[in-house]
């Protein structure tokens, strides 16, 4: 699909089409096959639980996975970067698995943080696993913020204004299409509220008909399912559960 440009043109093709842009409480939203989020008028770049470290951090409960997730997951966030071109990037919480996961981090995939956080205005959102990474690798911390239409924070308010947007819960989805099963992950929004996809390389997920995330959303939702490199516009009335990918 097509990507967006944050500077305001296309970057080699046409702007995202229609299926892939939303809008919340007033502010246009583009939903990328990468599982970003962009804001384009704000020029900004959302991101949701990267979980560093995940991989070690099973390791050291004796699960034993390739110790690449960090690495990987840094790299498709650079790419995304390089592709979009934001002034400001959000990530919003767990974007390391655990507390003690930045001191697993390897220097070179420090060096990559560091970089990263050199290149943009960069926010960390507080999550659950991740009160605050190490000061020296830059970017500022909180636990909430609030611009403009959209209020950003790690996990949902059950009653929330308007134009909140979390991740925490990694939505996921399934839906029939040509005759086949499409499943992965997937954005989800019911108008008033949007959770972003986990972005981490080993990040699982929880199937969009779980009655967690069902309490959170109105009756009538959509996801934007994120499959075959592409973004797919799905009501919520036409999905299938429990989404297994």
């Amino acid at each position: 699909m097509p990507m967006l440009d944050l500077m305001g043109g296309a970057a080699d093709g046409p702007a995202m089409t229609d299926p892939a842009a939303f809008p919340l409480n007033g502010a246009r939203l583009c939903a990328d096959p990468s599982g970003v989020l962009l804001w384009p008028e704000h020029r900004t770049l959302i991101v949701a639980d990267l979980h560093l470290e995940k991989g070690s951090g099973f390791a050291r409960r004796g699960v034993m996975l390739p110790p690449y997730d960090t690495g990987a997951t840094l790299t498709r966030l650079a790419s995304a970067i390089d592709t979009h071109r934001p002034a400001r990037v959000i990530c919003l919480g767990d974007s390391f698995h655990d507390p003690a996961a930045a001191s697993r981090v390897a220097a070179k995939d420090g060096e990559k943080i560091r970089a990263l956080t050199a290149r943009t205005d960069w926010l960390w959102i507080a999550g659950n696993h991740d009160p605050a990474p190490p000061a020296d690798w830059g970017g500022a911390v909180t636990d909430t913020l609030v611009d403009g239409p959209l209020t950003f924070r790690h996990a949902a308010v059950a009653d929330t204004a308007p134009g909140e947007v979390s991740g925490h819960y990694h939505p996921k989805a399934r839906v029939r299409a040509r005759g086949k099963s499409v499943s992965g992950r997937c954005f989800v929004t019911d108008g008033r509220r949007l959770i972003l996809p986990a972005f981490g390389a080993y990040t699982g997920g929880l199937d969009v008909g779980h009655p967690e995330l069902r309490r959170l959303l109105a009756r009538r939702f959509e996801v934007f399912l994120l499959a075959a490199g592409r973004v797919w516009r799905v009501p919520g009335s036409k999905l299938m559960t429990p989404a297994r990918v």
